[in-house]
């Protein structure tokens, strides 16, 4: 089993614009350890701010309830114990201390000598061992010392590997390892301290960090770290999701990992940090699962001839079949099957020209449209429309909170609300769910994303294209709405989304 330290917590808070509350740091905490079981999570750094002494004392009083308090590490320094005093203050039992692991590193930035800098991490292992606190080393910058000043290395190593020291950690601190390196260092690495446990900590500067993985797992370390959707310094570190694909199906590596909640906790870290995933993402990006081209989805239909490994239902994701001037037949064909719509062939040549044109004008096309092209198209309604915006209202003023007015028919019954919010579209929401929740006592869905895409050019009259997902009785999906106002198009979005959950009951 190769063990799996999440970093999330620490290094991937060091992405640019990225600091997590205390609530969102315990959420993200129970989510690595409790739904993804990972090995080991990395929560802090000592001696931040009081912020992080605040969330690394929740997070080990509930680790210690669940039993987890071995599994929670903090980031510590050759302080003079100063970190240690921290770490164990805050309750938790496990340093990860922050050495240099090349030669320049020791002499320019700590201004000492190798025996020097030695005998300060004794003394401080000797401190925390006395605390009672367990030490991982990290040797950082350690790439750069294997390769330009490895009998550094190996005198740290010399001096240190036989100490209580649980995991020597070796992070290419500046990413700039390839796999034909990090395979040989790590090689070396292993063969001269074969009784030593190594973690390997890889840098995205040359979008090798997963490649560098494989081959530090390759060659033999025992523990890999990872952030969520690769948050981290720079370029980021090795993310968790391709990290784990690349084990399961590349190398055969077992870990403790469970695949089906990655898409998960990736969305909800999405959310908190506001870092959103690109979506050619591998595992997590929302197009990775989704066939473009007719051919893909007719190959699809014959003996699944475009699939590989990388299943999306392994992720807790489903294959898509996306709809514009490149889907075909088979596309729409797919579409149509997962709506539980029947169209003969004279219907479906027409509803495929629609879609390329609409394709060709750069218009986005949903499966949710798809009901609208087809009673368009062919003047009737596939699809009930059982709820109608009767009449609505918006004002705004400077120093006043948006407030709207809102009257819909839902099923022959006529309902109003008027409600304030943070905005047009937010004071709409709230008058809608009223309505829902407070009138009918109905489920309402919940908004998950919102997007907007606005052509290149500068019109002000432009069609603005509004994309809202919703979560709905264990349900995701999403509506587009087009306007040439941004609310109006957001509130179209809704209007499909009314319908489609009425026609859900």
């Amino acid at each position: 089993m190769i063990e799996i330290m999440d970093t999330t917590l620490r290094d991937g808070e060091q992405t640019s614009g990225v600091s997590f509350t205390v609530r969102e740091k315990l959420s993200i905490a129970k989510l690595l350890l409790d739904e993804l079981h990972v090995d080991r999570i990395e929560i802090a750094s000592a001696r931040v701010s009081e912020g992080e002494a605040e969330s690394t004392r929740l997070i080990a009083a509930w680790a210690r309830e669940q039993g987890f308090i071995d599994r929670i590490e903090v980031l510590g320094f050759v302080d003079g114990g100063v970190s240690l005093d921290w770490i164990a203050s805050s309750g938790c039992r496990v340093v990860n201390l922050l050495a240099k692991g090349s030669l320049k590193h020791c002499t320019y930035q700590l201004r000492k000598t190798p025996q020097q800098h030695v005998e300060d991490i004794r003394t401080t292992i000797a401190q925390a061992t006395g605390m009672g606190i367990a030490v991982n080393l990290y040797l950082e910058d350690w790439s750069n010392g294997i390769n330009q000043s490895p009998q550094y290395v190996f005198d740290m190593m010399d001096a240190l590997s036989c100490g209580p020291i649980r995991r020597f950690m070796i992070p290419d601190t500046l990413g700039i390892l390839n796999p034909d390196n990090t395979y040989a260092f790590c090689s070396e690495m292993i063969r001269r301290y074969p009784d030593v446990r190594f973690d390997f900590h890889a840098h995205n500067d040359y979008d090798l960090a997963v490649a560098n993985v494989m081959a530090a797992v390759k060659a033999g370390v025992h523990g890999i770290h990872t952030t969520i959707n690769g948050l981290g310094e720079r370029a980021g570190n090795a993310p968790l999701s391709s990290v784990i694909a690349v084990l399961n199906d590349q190398i055969k590596t077992p870990n403790g990992v469970v695949e089906r909640r990655i898409n998960h906790v990736s969305r909800v870290v999405e959310t908190y940090t506001g870092v959103h995933i690109p979506a050619n993402k591998p595992v997590v990006g929302e197009n990775v699962f989704t066939q473009c081209a007719g051919i893909h989805a007719d190959g699809d239909n014959k003996d699944n001839l475009y699939y590989n490994d990388l299943l999306p239902e392994r992720f807790g994701r489903v294959r898509e079949y996306a709809l514009g001037k490149m889907s075909g037949k088979a596309n729409i064909r797919k579409n149509l099957d997962a709506l539980g719509i029947d169209l003969d062939e004279e219907s479906m040549r027409k509803v495929t020209e629609r879609i390329i044109e609409l394709g060709d004008k750069k218009q986005t096309v949903t499966s949710d449209d798809l009901p609208y092209i087809i009673a368009d198209i062919l003047r009737q309604d596939v699809q009930e429309t059982r709820v109608h915006i009767l009449n609505y209202n918006l004002s705004l003023g400077q120093g006043l909170h948006p407030v709207a007015t809102l009257k819909i028919r839902i099923n022959d019954a006529d309902y109003e609300e008027t409600a304030s919010g943070d905005g047009q579209y937010d004071a709409f929401m709230k008058a809608l769910r009223k309505i829902y929740k407070g009138q009918l006592g109905r489920d309402f869905p919940m908004l998950t994303n919102y997007s907007v895409t606005i052509p290149p050019g500068g019109r002000t009259d432009a069609f603005v294209q509004t994309f809202i997902s919703w979560e709905y009785r264990g349900q995701s999906f999403k509506t587009r709405g087009l306007d040439a106002d941004q609310t109006e198009a957001a509130i179209k979005a809704t209007l499909k989304m009314l319908n489609k959950i009425e026609n859900m009951q």
